[in-house]
């Protein structure tokens, strides 16, 4: 694990609560499986660009707003 993985899932987690969406919400959103959502979160694999932006965009957030 990375620390810019484990940053970004961390700031993915966080506006992920502040919009009170659940992790299985978000992944069905993004057309991925709930498990691999959980990795994204926990900095356990790195997702391509396309996808940080998927989900970024879903959580109406800056994309910026997600790295740290």
């Amino acid at each position: 694990m990375s620390e810019l993985s484990m940053a970004f899932g961390q700031l993915v987690r966080k506006h992920r609560k502040e919009k009170n969406i659940s992790q299985e919400r978000l992944a069905l959103l993004c057309n991925i499986d709930r498990s691999y959502m959980g990795r994204i979160e926990r900095g356990e694999v790195n997702i391509t660009l396309e996808k940080a932006y998927e989900i970024a965009k879903i959580l109406e957030v800056n994309f910026c707003s997600l790295l740290p």
